[in-house]
């Protein structure tokens, strides 16, 4: 008779348990979802975009030099993801590969390693894998990094 008081308390043990974890969204430390490798997200697809993070928080259009260098940004917590007609071709990143926004040039420097190209107001970093070439850029000085620190990081396809 015991074995049935015990059981019941034993699925429920076990539901919270295994439900517990998908109760709460996986974000970093910070409060954010990670994004991983922000370069596997070059190429997307705006139907991928949106089917992987959701409707975005603000939309806003970016003019270029050019009329065809328009392009639309859709701003996330994790990134703002540069669409230009479908793809997403450049992402604006908080932190990246070691690098956040507002740590000083040396830091930069250093996380992007012998193959990056110093700039005064940027540095550039050719990164591997995909079928096309992608930067990494590292914007200098400017509001929102003191005296000449990290303003702003992207990655991109330099051939769009």
């Amino acid at each position: 008779m015991r074995c049935f008081r015990i059981l019941p308390a034993f699925f429920i043990l076990v539901f919270i348990g295994g439900a517990a974890p998908a109760l709460w969204p996986q974000t970093a430390g910070n409060g954010r979802m990670e994004l991983g490798d922000p370069a596997a997200f070059i190429g997307l697809t705006l139907e991928a975009l949106i089917n992987r993070f959701g409707a975005p928080q603000s939309v806003y259009a970016v003019r270029g030099l050019e009329d065809w260098q328009d392009d639309v940004v859709f701003v996330y917590p994790q990134a703002d993801f540069y669409v230009y007609r479908d793809r997403v071709w450049q992402i604006g990143l908080q932190s990246a590969y070691g690098i956040r926004i507002g740590d000083p040039r040396a830091a930069a420097v250093l996380a992007m390693g012998d193959g990056a190209q110093d700039f005064e107001d940027h540095i550039l970093l050719s990164l591997p894998g995909k079928s096309w070439p992608l930067m990494l850029r590292v914007n200098l000085g400017g509001i929102a990094a003191a005296a000449g620190g990290v303003s702003a990081l992207f990655v991109y396809r330099p051939d769009f």
